[in-house]
């Protein structure tokens, strides 16, 4: 099972966002932290807007925070969410499925129940579960 790019953008993006709670964070410092995309990370940060996940200040001086206590935001919970449009196997979306084996095939079953436990772990844990040790992190990703 893979987690698509993202899936791990926002976790990323949420995770730098936590770490510097005490002031606005812009998309060019998180761009900037973990050398990915700027403009990638626009479609994301308006996602995790419009999830609740993040508050947004536009303009000169603007940025984001993050829009809930992170002991509130739960992982499992964001990547159900995030992942939502990307299904493990073809199967599993009805409405796009050629497969030819699918109403013999145990393998959907399996794969169901594999994926339901990966939720059961994400779901124990929470934003402030990954922010719990902060200074490693930060330091990596250079937030003072």
């Amino acid at each position: 099972m893979r987690l698509n790019t993202f899936t791990d953008y926002c976790l990323r993006t949420l995770m730098y966002v936590g770490l510097n709670d005490r002031t606005l964070t812009t998309r060019g410092n998180i761009a900037a932290a973990y050398g990915i995309s700027d403009s990638h990370l626009m479609k994301v940060i308006n996602w995790l807007s419009h999830q609740g996940y993040l508050t947004t200040v536009r303009g000169k001086g603007g940025g984001m925070q993050l829009a809930r206590d992170p002991a509130a935001i739960s992982i499992g919970e964001l990547v159900r969410a995030s992942e939502s449009s990307s299904a493990l196997v073809e199967c599993f979306d009805p409405a796009t499925s050629c497969c030819r084996i699918a109403p013999a095939c145990r393998l959907k079953g399996i794969f169901g129940e594999a994926v339901e436990a990966m939720y059961q772990v994400l779901d124990k844990y929470t934003l402030a579960d990954l922010l719990s040790k902060p200074r490693p992190l930060a330091a990596l990703l250079q937030i003072a």
